[in-house]
């Protein structure tokens, strides 16, 4: 039996969990501080995690989900 995996992503894990955190606060119309105060976490940390200049532990991605009420799976 043969195993078809899709090909990989262009886009990083990563960019793809900035973007999609971007989108998801911009709809809301919430800034980093006011995202960062529903995740229980520092707003230096979202902005970090926007700019892709932070490796984020699955905990914290799991923060950040509850605190924009969606699932982990849709940030990434």
């Amino acid at each position: 039996m043969t195993c078809h995996f899709p090909p990989y992503p262009t886009q990083t894990a990563r960019a793809i969990l900035a973007i999609k955190l971007r989108r998801l606060r911009a709809e809301k119309n919430w800034s980093q501080e006011d995202l960062a105060a529903e995740s229980g976490l520092d707003r230096s940390f979202v902005a970090h995690v926007e700019r892709e200049a932070r490796n984020i532990a699955i905990d914290n991605i799991e923060k950040l989900a509850r605190g924009l009420g969606v699932q982990v799976y849709e940030l990434l």
